[in-house]
């Protein structure tokens, strides 16, 4: 197992290469002029070719990039362009709202998706079944911001029954913490559940079927230990490797949450600073995502051994 860790580790070196040049390629083709943007009204011939010459932009392309690059290796990854603040600075102090939002909305997933997945293939044909597929499908049809928009209209704004949005840190007021926390949670963890819950109940609808699940059943088991303690470990296997790329999503879905409930995360920084074509922000922000992602994935292979033993990644 620690070989194989050590090979994913190491194969996580070109796919953030390739990552950064495709990210540095793409930017520079976004319309906007961050030196522009950067001097406002003062704006002059002069001082724009002086803040290019010092910004690096005059150079050319391949030449920005290698200088971009040998920096990050060094562990810095600029400076803002809106506000001179350091770009690991400025994202580090949004990770601890962004990790509270995020793992809320991934746990909120899980514990509305496991049941419901469960229940829905036990119980297929009766109204629970069909509430979990009207559910998976309005999970997956609905996008974040819709679904952010109608929350902060009816609960907040109609029923007054929590904040619309913004951000009180759990250290100042733990209450009004978790009561800003709850739309934004939700908002973020529906499409999630949506999708966990439909995987969950295909895999344990084909699990129940298999050869062990009817012995288990004739040597008198109960029911609820054949499900959970035989069935739902195996039917497990493809919803953890769909965890994996929710890991993603939900980073992906942040940008959009953040920004409509304002709160102050790393997605609401990403937003932020590619409106203002603040280049180093939005690089580091990425590049964050992409380790994120590729560690959430090495974990997804990790956990496979746990539930499945016939899986040995020390062996050949």
């Amino acid at each position: 197992m620690t070989a194989y860790i050590l090979r994913r580790l190491a194969m996580m070196v070109p796919v953030a290469f390739f990552a950064s040049v495709i990210l540095f390629g793409l930017l520079k083709l976004t319309p906007g002029d961050p030196v522009q943007i950067q001097l406002g009204e003062q704006v002059t011939p002069e001082n724009a070719a002086a803040l290019r010459h010092e910004l690096g932009l005059d150079q050319p392309l391949p030449v920005q990039y290698l200088n971009w690059l040998k920096r990050v290796l060094h562990g810095d990854f600029g400076r803002s362009l809106r506000n001179g603040a350091p770009v690991m600075q400025e994202i580090v102090s949004r990770i601890p709202a962004t990790l509270q939002l995020g793992l809320t909305a991934f746990a909120l997933s899980l514990i509305i998706a496991l049941p419901l997945g469960v229940l829905a293939a036990v119980f297929r044909r009766s109204p629970v079944g069909f509430f979990a597929s009207a559910f998976t499908q309005a999970g997956v049809a609905l996008p974040n911001f819709f679904v952010g928009l109608v929350l902060i209209f009816v609960v907040a704004l109609n029923w007054r029954l929590l904040p619309p949005g913004g951000y009180v840190a759990p250290t100042e007021d733990w209450t009004e913490f978790l009561r800003r926390l709850i739309l934004p949670a939700i908002t973020l963890s529906l499409a999630a559940a949506a999708i966990q819950t439909r995987f969950i109940r295909s895999g344990l609808l084909e699990t129940l079927y298999q050869d062990y699940i009817r012995t288990a059943r004739a040597k008198g088991l109960r029911e609820r230990v054949v499900v959970g303690g035989h069935a739902l470990k195996n039917a497990l296997i493809p919803s953890v490797t769909l965890l994996g790329l929710q890991v993603g999503a939900i980073l992906e879905g942040a940008f959009i949450t953040e920004t409509i409930f304002a709160w102050p995360g790393v997605g609401r920084l990403g937003v932020q600073a590619l409106g203002a074509r603040d280049y180093p922000i939005v690089q580091g922000v990425v590049l964050m995502a992409v380790f994120a992602f590729m560690i959430a994935n090495l974990l997804v292979d990790i956990a496979y051994a746990y539930l499945d033993p016939r899986i040995n990644y020390g062996r050949r």
